[in-house]
């Protein structure tokens, strides 16, 4: 999140005259109370000031920038979190590669009567591809990466910590799941969204685009 410049010189004069009213902070600005007003509510909501009433405006000694890791911190994975694209096991690498280029994504999902079974990524086609195999008579059951080696998150999760993952496992994309029955003492999920480098990108585009 970009602070304007007028709120950047609003945290300047609170910092020198704190504790310091709307009115004077106007009247230095040389706009009226209503102009900053806007200002001022996002400044105290995002915790950079501290309003006091009949007192005035404090600095809360946090910056911007910490400001922003905290903001994106609350991010759940729900609010972000885009519709997967699946496959199912059978489905031979020539038509999964075909509808991954559709699709546009770096990742399909693949699932078997409702639950994850694997995922398949564009360099999982690659290397069959380049390999000579025949991906006509090929189902995606055999080059896809299977569960449990698969790593998922929930929709509540926190989408910072998603986007870590991404990049410490440099992988595209994280299915996002709910746990279902059991099966023979395995664990069972349905995937329900997907979060990948697409939709981190469009989170700090976003973010960066919220003017004051």
């Amino acid at each position: 999140m970009k602070l304007s410049d007028r709120q950047e010189e609003i945290i300047r004069l609170v910092k020198e005259q704190q504790p310091i009213t709307s009115e004077a902070l106007a009247e230095k600005l040389g706009v009226t109370r209503a102009a900053i007003r806007a200002d001022l509510s996002i400044l105290t909501m995002i915790g950079i000031l501290d309003a006091r009433p009949k007192v005035g405006y404090i600095y809360s000694g946090k910056s911007s920038n910490s400001f922003v890791y905290e903001y994106i911190s609350k991010i759940k994975v729900y609010e972000i979190m885009s519709k997967p694209i699946t496959v199912k096991e059978e489905t031979m690498v020539y038509d999964a590669i075909i509808f991954l280029f559709l699709n546009d994504v770096g990742t399909l999902f693949v699932e078997n009567e409702g639950v994850l079974t694997g995922a398949v990524s564009r360099k999982d086609f690659l290397k069959i591809a380049i390999g000579g195999t025949d991906i006509h008579k090929v189902p995606v059951g055999v080059i896809m990466t299977r569960m449990p080696n698969i790593i998922c998150a929930n929709k509540n999760d926190n989408a910072y910590n998603l986007a870590k993952k991404i990049i410490e496992h440099e992988i595209d994309s994280i299915p996002i799941v709910e746990s279902l029955e059991k099966l023979d003492d395995k664990e069972q999920f349905k995937i329900i969204g997907k979060v990948s480098k697409t939709n981190i990108t469009k989170l700090f585009v976003k973010l960066g685009g919220q003017e004051g």
